[in-house]
Formats: C-alpha cells, structure tokens, sequence
C-alpha cells in the first residue's frame, strides 16, 4: 500500500488542527530539516543504522519553544504500526518515530506520532513522550490519565507533554540556566541596576500580552522600542480591572526603563554586536525562552524565579531591594498546612513579588468546581500588601500575568491604619508571611514578632496564620511573646532546614498560630515538629534543588503528622509552653537513640556546633541574613 496516502491524511489533519495557519510561528518540513541541531543530530540516524542522515516523514517546530519537537512517521499498513519489541524501524511506525525521537531527545523534548493506516476509519494512531536527555519512553496521556490516540492542536500536546515531571523538571533546569544567561547579557551590556532587572523582565512579559507588540516588537527601530514597550504595558494594565492610582504606581518603575540610556539606540559598538539595539536582544531571548512559561504553564511562578536568581549576583549590593525570597516549595507547603479551600481568604501583609498569594490562588482554583468560584477566588479571595513600590509593581504584574487576582493587591504599609481596616473589612481566613527580617536591633517595632502580630489582628477570629520566622524568635525572651499569646494561639511550631534560604545563612522555623483566640484559653498543648530534612540538597551552579524527588513525600508526611497531631521519636512532640518558655521541638522533643551510630553522632554534634556559631554571627535575638537586610515572601 502507498504511505503517500497516509502522509495526505497527516497533511489534512494538521491543517485542519490550525498547524498551516499563518503567523502562528509553527513550522512543518518533511523528510529533512533546516534547523541546524536537528540536522546535526540526525546526521547519523538513518533507519538501517548504516550512518548516513536519517528524517521522520514530519517534523514540527515553533518559535514559541524551540526546545520542543513534534516528529510523524507514517505506515500505510495498520498491521505495521508497532512491532513486540519496537526494534524494527524501518518496517512499523512507533519503531520508527521512537528511533528519531531518541536522536532528537538528545537535546529536544520530543513528541512522537505514530499514524498507520490508509483511510481515516482505519487510521491507527500513537503519541510518545520523549524529554529531553532521557531515553525514556512515556504514552502521552491527558490530566485524566486517559492515553491520547488522536493527533492533537499543538498547543494541546505542547500542554500535555508539559505535565510530565520530568518534562517539568528539564524546563524548570533550563529556565534557571537562561536566568543565568539573562543577567550576563543585562549586566555586561545594559548596565541596568540590580533592583531594575527583574522589573525588566516582568514588564516585557506584560508588554507580550499585548499582541501588537509582540507581533511587532521585532521590526521597531531601536529609537523607537522603548516607549513601545512602555506603551504595550500601559495598554495591558489599562485593559485590566486595576483603579488608575494603582495603575499608576505600577507604571512608576517601568518608566524609569523606558528611558534608560544604554536600553536605547546602539552606539556604533554596540550596533555590530547587536544591530537592532541591546533592549531587542534581551526583548527577544525573553520571548523565546520565558514567554512559554507565562502563553502554556500556568502554574509557575516566572517573575519570582527570575527575582531570586538575579538576586543570586546581588551580594553586597545594598542598592538591590533587600528581599529574601521564600522558595517556592515552602509556598506550597504554607497552602497545604493551611488548607486553603476555594471558601478562604488568604492574607500576606509583606507580599513580596506574591509567592506565597500564586501558591495559594492554584490551590484553591484546583479545588474550585464551577467558573463562579473561579471568579470569585481571583476578585476576593487574595489579599496582599507591599510597601515597596518596585516590589509592588513585580508582584502586580505577577497576578496580573496569571489572569487576575491583583484587585486586592496595595502599596502601603501593612501598619497603616487605614489599610489595616480595609483588611479587617475583607474578613480574611488565613494568612501567610516571611517578615523583613530584624533591619535595625534599636528599632523593636522592626521586629519580625511584631509582623507577626499584625497579621494574626488582621484576621478573623479563629483564622489560621502562619509566618516562616528567624529561630531567634522562638528562642530568644522578646515582650512581642507575651502580647502574641495574649490575644492568640500557638498551634504549632516546626524547625525548618538550616540551610532553607541558602546562601543566606538564616537559621528558620515555621509558626501556625490560631487568631483572635488567647493562648490561655486554649489550653492546648503546641505541637513541635523538627522539619530539619526536607529532601534538597546544595548543588554549586543551581543552589538548593530536589535532586532525588524526595520532596512530594517529605512534604506529604509533614503535612499528615502535623494536621493529626501525630508525636514519633525524633520528630514530633507535643508541650504545653508559655511565652517564656523557648518554642522549638528541640527543646522538647524525644531523642531516637534507637539508629544512633558513632557517624551520626559526629554528624549532629557538628550541626550543634554549627548552629550556635550561626547564632553567635546572626547575633542571636536580631538574626541577620549575610546582606544584613531582610527577608521576605516570593
């Protein structure tokens, strides 16, 4: 039979799906490839394995991620889709994509389509995921776990093949590493200031929602390109519900790289590295590199990633904003402690570039059954206050470039009265916070404690607060502990890992406090966790990463032992303490002598030692990070 015929079938079926359409920025070519890599790669690949170049009947590509490939081979035969052992290339066509598919997975994610058949009755059809570096075969099922037997809209496989953990991981790898890129060609070329680089990258993400701009960014004149880019962001903000004084504050800071010298033509050095100027060439590798996570993956946080890598380069730099971000995993594991359902009201009066809101706004949208509820999580149900305008408008944008949410978003101080009543209006239910940490040891009211405070008489009575705090603040005799029990309860306290922050040397833990009820009268004993390990280990390019996946079960049993108050030897207790009491699990808690060995012995009385010189360094009851600034929420 004629695979030629099967091929049309191919061709009909992408163009029917929208993959011919144009401006669309896919492209499909057959049998070869101009793309250089994809050449080099199957330059040896032919199916009789003698060496020579080897192509898959289609290979499809798109600007929109060029990390990213979909490659069909076509069989005419249904009884040649796939052989027993997926060994015989050149005969069956799932041996043959996977035979491709593992050439080009060498530096792609691949998606690899196997289609036999001669009619489209009879038309057989297969879908593989292949990440990239790894060799590892998956069948393409959809978010019901259901196998895809369909050829689909590229921008449905683009989203399957995105729920993948591995796929996840290798673009999570790869953001990290064009971060890297970004901040060389920003500082070396740009010369833009430490505290002005992520705002440059949020406000190019707002400026591509914009589809005049991104459909033209490219052929503006670099004279020209700045106040386009401003211009596409005003567009956007004014397109959004946001009040025009918010919107303006917001503008502020985006202003001020509209006009910035070095982003605007080229003197003629500059011109013949980059001919169209050094803010196009930044404009541009965002497009292709960021921009994908902000069109497809709507779950994760870009702007406060690219926040806390520039921040990697900014010791010392007393100019930078001074925030420590909270890394994304303890973001998550607030909203799982906390609970949070699409009926909550989630508070952060330090909001920082709006970590801890997103983490919160996924879980409840993912609990969320009808589009009534959606609407309501994102108009309502989040509340976050910054007082930094710059940091403001980083997490503005950030709700704003996940669809909504930013209505409840203000720049004030969470101590303004004014605000302050404005919150207590809104009646929320939990709230979440990473204070400034201790800025000034003569200023008490700086004290992270006192932040504390503040959210616990914001919220509702009975409301759940959580704050991720210096250990100094469990330990170390402060008045803020008797006001904080006087009018609220200590539910739980959980000693985080010591290196959480890496590099900023902060030793942490983890408070939950119940609000608006006296400690008094609870008469509850708190729980103690010592949450030491979770999993991440130090790496020397990619900082603290859960190499080995450890994380979902860690977080999934700290979770567990602290919602049922479960108490195991070695890691939960429970105590009834009072403010004078110290609030950490390794006051109270039951050693495991049971695994000790002499290794571990050395290995904890080495930590011991470490741990008291920290708090030696960190001055004990004013923990500083190593900028001797402060910390925040993402």
């Amino acid at each position: 039979m004629n695979e030629r015929i099967t091929e049309n079938l191919v061709r009909d079926k992408l163009r029917s799906l929208g993959y011919t359409k144009p401006d669309n920025g896919i492209t499909i070519e057959e049998q070869k490839s101009e793309i250089a890599k994809v050449k080099s790669l199957l330059s040896k690949a032919s199916k009789n394995s003698k060496g020579n170049a080897g192509y898959p009947e289609f290979i499809v590509s798109n600007l929109k991620d060029t990390a990213f490939l979909i490659v069909i081979e076509c069989k005419s035969d249904v009884k040649k889709h796939e052989s027993s052992n997926r060994d015989r290339p050149i005969e069956y066509a799932v041996d043959g994509v996977l035979h491709y598919a593992r050439f080009l997975s060498k530096h792609y994610t691949v998606l690899a389509v196997a289609v036999s058949g001669s009619t489209l009755s009879n038309m057989k059809i297969s879908n593989f995921l292949v990440p990239a570096e790894s060799s590892d075969v998956k069948l393409l099922v959809n978010e019901s776990e259901v196998v895809v037997s369909d050829i689909l809209p590229y921008d449905d496989y683009y989203r399957l093949a995105s729920f993948d953990p591995e796929v996840a991981k290798k673009r999570h790898s790869d953001l990290l590493d064009f971060s890297r890129e970004l901040h060389e060609l920003i500082w070396a070329k740009a010369k833009i200031s430490e505290e002005d680089k992520p705002l440059l990258v949020s406000g190019t993400l707002i400026a591509f929602m914009d589809q005049s701009f991104i459909k033209t960014f490219e052929s503006l004149p670099a004279e020209d390109l700045q106040q386009a880019w401003l211009d596409a962001i005003k567009r956007q903000l004014n397109k959004a519900d946001i009040p025009k004084a918010k919107i303006d504050t917001m503008l502020q800071p985006y202003s001020t790289i509209a006009v910035h010298p070095n982003l605007g033509r080229p003197d003629s050095k500059t011109a013949k590295e980059y001919p169209g100027g050094v803010f196009k060439e930044i404009i541009s590798r965002i497009c292709n590199n960021v921009w994908p996570y902000i069109s497809v993956y709507h779950d994760f946080d870009v702007v406060g990633q690219f926040y806390g890598e520039f921040l990697k380069y900014t010791a010392g730099d007393k100019k930078s904003l001074g925030i420590v971000l909270t890394p994304r995993h303890i973001t998550e594991l607030f909203s799982m402690l906390a609970n949070v359902t699409p009926e909550s009201k989630v508070l952060d009066i330090c909001a920082g570039t709006g970590g801890f809101l997103i983490s919160a706004m996924q879980h409840m949208l993912k609990k969320a059954v009808t589009d009534e509820e959606r609407v309501e999580i994102k108009r309502n149900c989040l509340i976050g206050i910054e007082n930094n305008p710059k940091m403001f408008a980083l997490a503005a944008s950030n709700m704003l470039l996940r669809g909504d949410g930013k209505a409840n978003l203000h720049q004030a101080s969470c101590f303004d009265e004014s605000v302050v009543k404005f919150i207590k209006g809104k009646k929320p239910s939990i709230g979440m916070l990473n204070p400034p940490y201790s800025q000034s040891k003569s200023d008490a009211e700086l004290h992270e404690l006192y932040f504390v405070k503040q959210m616990l008489d914001c919220l509702k009575p009975g409301g759940v607060g959580i704050a991720i705090v210096p250990m100094s603040c469990a330990i170390v005799p402060n008045p803020v502990r008797e006001e904080l029990m006087k009018h609220h309860t200590l539910d739980a306290v959980m000693s985080m890992p010591q290196e959480l922050f890496y590099p900023v040397g902060v030793v942490t833990c983890i408070m939950v406090w119940t609000a608006g009820v006296p400690h008094a009268d609870s008469n509850l004993k708190t729980w103690f966790g010592y949450w030491r390990d979770d999993g991440f280990v130090k790496t020397k390019h990619r900082g603290r990463i859960d190499q080995n996946d450890s994380w979902p079960t860690i977080r999934d049993r700290w979770v567990e032992t602290y919602r049922n108050r479960e108490v195991h030897l070695g890691e939960s207790t429970t105590h009834m303490v009072t403010a004078d009491d110290e609030w950490c699990a390794e006051a109270y808690i039951e050693t495991d002598y049971s695994s000790l060995t002499e290794e571990v012995f050395e290995a904890d009385l080495k930590r011991f030692i470490l741990f008291n010189l920290m708090l030696d360094v960190q001055g004990g009851a004013s923990v500083k990070n190593e900028e001797g600034e402060s910390g925040n929420d993402a």
